[in-house]
């Protein structure tokens, strides 16, 4: 089996090669987090793939995208939902914050597949959802540099309405 790029085979270079929170935490609310869960069951036993906008170190939407692989053990984002997301943040002012996708049979770690399709896009965090055990669904997130993983913090903000 062969690598592509990540998305397509051309990785874009223009104000989103800035990702919203290098080296830092992401701050994402509980909901989003949830809807990518919810994502990565529903595709299973395949792996789930989208794209999620960021503000300031704080995720600002999410955006989910075809897996053009259509696999339980890779993703491609197809190019045509990777064209549009692209399109609505810079409409919206966002940048790519994160990249994130399922493991339906593994932890929440980027495989080597995952280390060497990030080459092409070095800048945003990769957020993947470990669905391996159901009743407990793992989701982290990763700066991937130069074939270097480096677990970055969700700071995961309470579901609106919550107690504090």
């Amino acid at each position: 089996m062969h690598d592509r790029g990540l998305i397509a085979p051309f990785p874009l270079h223009s104000a989103f090669s800035a990702a919203a929170s290098l080296s830092a935490a992401l701050r994402i609310a509980r909901q989003m987090l949830d809807e990518i869960v919810a994502h990565a069951r529903a595709e299973a036993p395949n792996e789930c793939c989208g794209m999620i906008g960021a503000r300031d170190g704080a995720a600002t939407s999410l955006h989910r995208a075809t897996n053009a692989e259509a696999s339980p053990l890779r993703y491609v984002v197809d190019p045509l939902d990777q064209l549009r997301i692209m399109e609505e943040l810079e409409a919206d002012g966002e940048e790519l914050g994160a990249i994130y996708h399922s493991h339906t049979a593994s932890d929440a770690y980027p495989s080597q597949t995952d280390i060497n399709l990030a080459e092409n896009w070095p800048d945003p965090l990769y957020v993947i959802c470990s669905i391996a055990d159901d009743d407990a669904p793992d989701v982290r997130a990763f700066e991937i540099r130069d074939g270097a993983v480096r677990e970055q913090e969700l700071e995961v903000e309470p579901a609106r309405g919550a107690e504090a």
